[in-house]
This record gives C-alpha cells, sequence and structure tokens, in this order.
C-alpha cells in the first residue's frame, strides 16, 4: 500500500488514466481529461508524469499486476499442475477485468505496440511471464515439444478471447471463453502427471 503523497498521486491518476482509456479508447485518452477524471490540474498529472505515454506505460503496468493479483490468488488454492494451469487461465478472465470496457483498452494499447517501444516492452514482457507459468505447469504434464505448442495455443485463445471481448461481441462472455479453454485443456492435456514429462 502506497503511503508518500506523490506514491498516493500516481496511483490515482493511473487509476484515473485506467478509467479514461476505457470511456475514450487511447486516441481520446489525454492529459486534461486523465486531469479532470482524477480531480486535478494537468499540471498536476505532469508533474508525476513527464508525457501521455509514460502515465500510459505506468497504467497498462498497473493493469498486468491486476491481473498477476488473480492469477496468484487461484494459485494458493490449486493442488495439481492441472489445477494450476486452469488457475493461470481463469486468472486472466477474472470478472473485474474481463469486461468490455477494460478489453477495449488493452486493444487500443495493443494496437501501439509495433510503433511504440514502451509498449512492446511492457507487451513482451506480459508474453514472457505468461509463457513461463504455463511451461512451469505443462512440463508436468507433457513432453517438452507438446508443452510449448500447447503453451502458444492456450496464449492465443487467451488473446482471442480478449480481442473478442474488446470488439464487444457478446457471444464471448467470461464463461463463454471459460468453457472453451475448458474444452481445449480436455483434449489436449491430460488430467494427471505424465511421466515421459
Amino acid at each position: 500500500m502506497p503511503t508518500r503523497i506523490g506514491d498516493i498521486r500516481r496511483q490515482d491518476l493511473t487509476e484515473a488514466a485506467f478509467l479514461t482509456l476505457q470511456q475514450h479508447g487511447l486516441r481520446g485518452t489525454t492529459i486534461a481529461r486523465v486531469g479532470a477524471q482524477a480531480g486535478m490540474s494537468p499540471g498536476i498529472v505532469h508533474h508525476y508524469f513527464k508525457n501521455k505515454a509514460e502515465l500510459l506505460e505506468a497504467t497498462m503496468r498497473r493493469t498486468g499486476a491486476k491481473l498477476s493479483k488473480e492469477v496468484i490468488a487461484l494459485l494458493r488454492k490449486a493442488t495439481t499442475p492441472r489445477e494450476r494451469l486452469y488457475a493461470i487461465i481463469e486468472g486472466n478472465f477474472a470478472p473485474d477485468t474481463f469486461t468490455p470496457e477494460i478489453a477495449h483498452a488493452w486493444l487500443s494499447f495493443c494496437a501501439e505496440v509495433p510503433v511504440n517501444p514502451q509498449f512492446a516492452r511492457i507487451q513482451r514482457v506480459l508474453q514472457r511471464r505468461m509463457h513461463s507459468n504455463l511451461m512451469h505447469c505443462l512440463r508436468q504434464l507433457l513432453p517438452l515439444e507438446k508443452a510449448i505448442a500447447v503453451a502458444g495455443t492456450i496464449s492465443v485463445l487467451i488473446d482471442g478471447f480478449w480481442l473478442r471481448r474488446g470488439l464487444k461481441d457478446e457471444a464471448f462472455s467470461r464463461q463463454q471463453a471459460l468453457k472453451q479453454m475448458r474444452d481445449y485443456l480436455d483434449q489436449h492435456v491430460p488430467e494427471t502427471s505424465n511421466p515421459e514429462a
């Protein structure tokens, strides 16, 4: 928990930026709008973040940390590699995060990744973390080559569901996403550890 006023202000501003992203998208998120959302002047926003890119980078890092917290909470309840694998998947579809508005903000962020080195770096960190977490579970259940392939497919499926949610496709609810992920696991991942893994 932040205790210094500067840490609290930075947290308030990243939360305001997150809300502004949901309402206006990346291009419509301005320092002035973020300041208004937080009840602060643009000058105060600039005091804590030198530009919009730095503010948005902090905001996306905070969003990633929120998802990680969900995953960790679910992992604490899991007892088998298969349960831990599903905990990682379920945490990426947390009810408070997997909403059309947040997914739309994520899409706006992803659209900038090819041209924004800071965003690209965040995306690489998130992808590596996801791959590492998945592989830790899958290596206990599958041979290495199969584990790598399944980890890649799970990542692509999660991204695909976030994409469809960001496009506000009502057919891709949290429940539908989790059902399809369970169906995929049932077809490709055994319930118990593989002695050859």
